[in-house]
C-alpha cells in the first residue's frame, strides 16, 4: 500500500513559499470516523460523500455532516484499494489505486452502473462543471470528459517553476483546484489553466487539533460547499472534520 512509499515521499521537499500561506480561521468541528482511511471527499445537498482506502476495507459512503453518521455505504471488492470520488449529474465516479480500474455508481443508493479503465495510478477526483479532474500521484492533473471518462488533456502543476509531486485529494474551489500533498500539511491552490500554484494553505494546526500521531494519519480530504462558501478539511484516521473559512 502507499505506506511503503514513505521514504520516497519524504525525500521530496517543497521549496519554501515566497510569501505567507493563505490565512484561514476555524469555524466548527464535527465528528469523523477515526477508522476511515480517507481518500476522497465532497459535499452535496447537505451531506458529505467520502471514499476510503486499504485493501479489504475500502468503501464509498454518504455521511451526515453534523453527526458523522454513515447514511449509505457501498463496500468495494476486497481486492481493490479505493481512492478518490466525484459526483457528476446523478452519478458518482470512483477510482482504485493500482488496478487501473474505475467505477460509476448511482448517486442515490450507490448502485453499480459501469466501469472504466485508465493508465497509471488513480489517486483523486474533482470536477469544475465541464471536466472531471484526476490526480495520479505525480505532478500532473488529467482532465477527463465527464460522460465518456476519456482523457482530454493534462497540465503539470508547478511552484516557482518546479513540479509539485504527490498531488493527492482534490477539490474545485472558487475557480481553483485545491490539492492535498501526500505526507505534507500544505494544500496547493492551483490555477487550472496553467498548473501554477497560486499559494498554499497550511493545515498543520488542524492535524494537531485532530490529536493524531500515526504517520499515516495525514491530511487528506477537502470538500467545498459553494452555496455557503464553506470549506471542510479532514484526514486519514482523523476523528474530527473541520470547517474553516479561507480568506479570499
Amino acid at each position: 500500500m502507499k505506506r511503503a512509499l514513505l521514504a520516497l515521499a519524504c525525500a521530496f521537499v517543497l521549496a519554501a513559499p515566497a510569501r505567507a500561506d493563505t490565512p484561514w480561521t476555524l469555524v466548527k468541528t464535527y465528528p469523523h470516523d477515526p477508522g476511515a482511511f480517507t481518500e476522497g471527499l465532497f459535499y452535496l445537498d447537505g451531506a458529505l460523500y467520502e471514499s476510503t482506502g486499504l485493501e479489504g476495507r475500502s468503501d464509498i459512503r454518504k455521511v451526515a455532516l453534523k453527526s458523522g453518521k454513515i447514511l449509505e455505504r457501498r463496500v468495494l471488492d476486497s481486492r481493490y484499494f479505493g481512492e478518490g470520488i466525484v459526483n457528476w449529474k446523478d452519478r458518482i465516479v470512483s477510482l482504485t489505486w493500482r488496478h487501473r480500474q474505475g467505477f460509476v455508481w448511482s448517486l442515490s443508493g450507490f448502485r453499480p452502473l459501469s466501469d472504466f479503465r485508465y493508465e497509471g495510478e488513480g489517486w483523486a477526483l474533482t470536477q469544475d462543471g465541464r471536466h472531471i479532474i484526476m490526480s495520479d500521484g505525480t505532478a500532473q492533473l488529467r482532465f477527463l470528459d465527464p460522460d465518456t471518462l476519456a482523457e482530454q488533456r493534462r497540465i503539470t502543476v508547478t511552484w516557482n517553476g518546479r513540479p509539485v509531486e504527490r498531488l493527492n485529494e482534490l477539490e474545485y474551489v472558487r475557480g481553483e483546484v485545491w490539492a492535498n500533498i501526500w505526507y505534507d500539511t500544505k494544500i496547493a491552490r492551483i490555477d487550472p489553466a496553467t498548473g501554477a500554484v497560486i499559494d498554499w494553505i497550511d493545515v498543520a494546526p488542524l492535524r494537531k487539533a485532530a490529536g493524531v500521531t500515526d504517520s499515516e494519519a495525514v491530511a487528506n480530504g477537502i470538500a467545498y460547499d459553494a452555496a455557503s462558501d464553506r470549506v471542510f478539511i479532514t484526514g486519514k484516521f482523523w476523528p474530527k472534520l473541520f470547517e474553516i473559512r479561507v480568506k479570499r
